[in-house]
Order: C-alpha cells, then sequence, then structure tokens
C-alpha cells in the first residue's frame, strides 16, 4: 500500500492511501480540531471519516502534470502515465497552490 501525506499551506491536513480497492482520504485530527479548517476541495468535506474512492480523487488527478510536462516525467523517472498514484507522488510535492503531496515512508 502506498501513502502520502498531504499539506494545505504546509501543514498537514491528511493522509491519502492507495489500497486494493482503490483510494480512500482521511483527514488528520488536529488539523480538523485546528483553527478554521477547510477542506482541501469542495468535493472532500471535512469529515472524522475517511472518504473512499474507487478511482483517484479528481482532486488528485487534478495535480498530475499534463501535455510536455508529463511527457517529461514519465520519460525522466520512467513513470506508467495510468500509475496516477506514482504520478501524484512524483511530481506534485510543490504544486502551484496550497496542496502539496509527500510520500509517507512512515510504518
Amino acid at each position: 500500500m502506498r501513502k502520502a501525506e498531504i499539506l494545505m499551506n504546509g501543514r498537514l491536513a491528511g493522509r491519502l492511501y492507495e489500497t486494493s480497492e482503490g483510494y480512500e482520504f482521511v483527514y488528520d485530527p488536529s488539523y480538523l480540531q485546528s483553527d478554521k479548517p477547510e477542506p482541501i476541495s469542495l468535493t472532500m468535506p471535512l469529515s472524522d471519516k475517511p472518504l473512499r474512492s474507487v478511482i483517484l480523487f479528481p482532486f488528485f488527478d487534478g495535480l498530475i502534470p499534463e501535455g510536455w510536462l508529463l511527457e517529461v516525467a514519465e520519460k525522466n523517472w520512467k513513470l506508467n502515465p495510468r500509475d496516477r498514484m506514482g504520478l501524484l507522488l512524483a511530481c506534485c510535492k510543490d504544486c502551484i497552490g496550497a496542496a502539496s503531496v509527500l510520500e509517507d515512508n512512515k510504518e
């Protein structure tokens, strides 16, 4: 199972997991309890329960580059264009906007 830490404005907002059934996103409890937490997307409302999807959540899929930049990433890192989680982990550490995706290798 691959997993990622999702940061919003440099602050841990939650974790994204790739599971055998699809994907799961869980907001971090400290983020939910912080002063005025905001959802990472309107389609992913704040909740203390896991959000699940059989495909990569559209918000995260939208962070993955397209066109020539995607081709550069695929060639340089030998990434499969169908491996959306792999692309997200490789290409979205420093996105334009509030969200960042960091690979979570902690057990």
